[in-house]
């Protein structure tokens, strides 16, 4: 079994974010980026699936500038086996990386693909369902546990009433959660070895996909600053203040 893994290049979670003065983004100078935490956790869970004997080979693909490399590096030295890099310095919608992903799988043609459930910056969650949706795959998302049982890929996902076990045919899209696994951290050694692994660099034209979006971005802005709270005496002047003061009752 192939498995293609997604991964995307973000703010690194400990950095606090800012916004341009023009409020046309996010300000990236000079800011330390890292691999989108769910995507560590899909890379994660592909490696897994090789050291059991059940993948024989795990590709790691990401979609963004030249410097995502850097990414890539870093999941080939958690124990993938080669990386393809979609180059492009545009900003691109889900959509338009669901198409580039589902080109890639089309050259790569893959037996199991696993992406993050959503990015930490665009906190978007549509990238795994569109691609399923364009591809004609089956699709498990919000996994908690991935296992192959008959031919069949078990995904058991999180969902509003505890947990729903689905069997998926393959070739399937499986959308990582949180309690899937827990990333293992590269050693120096792998490290190494990860800079003479193939790393693959293509673009979106010739992959033959258009990305042009019909989306357009007109401001970003920081949320406001939250006031400070205040105590109140008894549960009469939290009424009070509630109905009088924040008007929300």
């Amino acid at each position: 079994m192939k498995v293609l893994v997604a991964v995307k290049r973000v703010v690194d979670f400990n950095v606090k974010v800012r916004v341009k003065a023009d409020h046309s983004g996010v300000d990236l100078a000079n800011v330390k980026m890292a691999m989108n935490p769910f995507c560590e956790i899909a890379v994660e869970e592909a490696v897994r699936l090789k050291e059991q004997g059940i993948a024989s080979e795990v590709v790691v693909v990401s979609v963004g500038p030249a410097t995502a490399q850097e990414q890539l590096r870093t999941a080939l030295a958690l124990g993938a086996d080669r990386a393809v890099l979609v180059e492009t310095a545009d900003e691109l919608s889900a959509l338009a990386v669901a198409k580039l992903l589902k080109a890639v799988a089309e050259r790569e043609q893959p037996q199991l693909l696993i992406l993050g459930k959503q990015a930490i910056d665009s906190d978007n969650n549509q990238t795994g369902q569109m691609l399923a949706a364009l591809g004609g795959y089956a699709q498990g998302t919000f996994a908690s546990k991935v296992g192959v049982e008959g031919g069949q890929l078990l995904v058991t996902r999180e969902i509003d009433g505890g947990l729903q076990t689905v069997a998926l045919n393959l070739p399937a899209v499986v959308t990582t959660d949180l309690r899937l696994n827990e990333p293992r951290y590269a050693s120096l050694p792998n490290i190494m070895k990860a800079k003479k692994k193939p790393l693959e660099s293509t673009t979106a034209e010739a992959l033959g996909v258009s990305t042009a979006s019909s989306i357009t971005v007109l401001k970003v802005e920081a949320p406001a600053s939250r006031s400070a709270g205040i105590k109140v005496k008894s549960v009469a002047e939290l009424v009070e203040k509630l109905k009088n003061e924040a008007k929300v009752i």
